[in-house]
């Protein structure tokens, strides 16, 4: 399995946001994949996943509350990152 970092950039509505968003947390929390998530201070969200492939992850996103409500997440993008070094490195798979 590989990492694979999932960015949102979300629309200007955080009223529409505050009202997923519990459905939202409690889907990723039962997502196995999800390695970690939050929310940046840049009005979107970080989401990094141990998945076969981007495509894997890309489909998983599609059932996200915020994703499937169609109003919250104006971008969405999927990369592979592999991690190399830093006082985490060890709690990511490795590659």
């Amino acid at each position: 399995m590989a990492v694979f970092v999932a960015t949102y950039s979300y629309t200007s509505d955080s009223e529409r946001r505050s009202a997923v968003r519990p459905a939202h947390r409690e889907w990723l929390r039962a997502q196995p994949s999800v390695l970690v998530s939050g929310p940046t201070d840049a009005d979107g969200a970080v989401l990094v996943f141990e998945a076969a492939s981007a495509a894997e992850v890309e489909q998983l996103l599609d059932h996200d509350p915020f994703v499937l409500d169609g109003e919250i997440v104006a971008e969405r993008r999927v990369v592979g990152w592999s991690v190399v070094t830093g006082r985490l490195v060890d709690a990511f798979p490795s590659a």
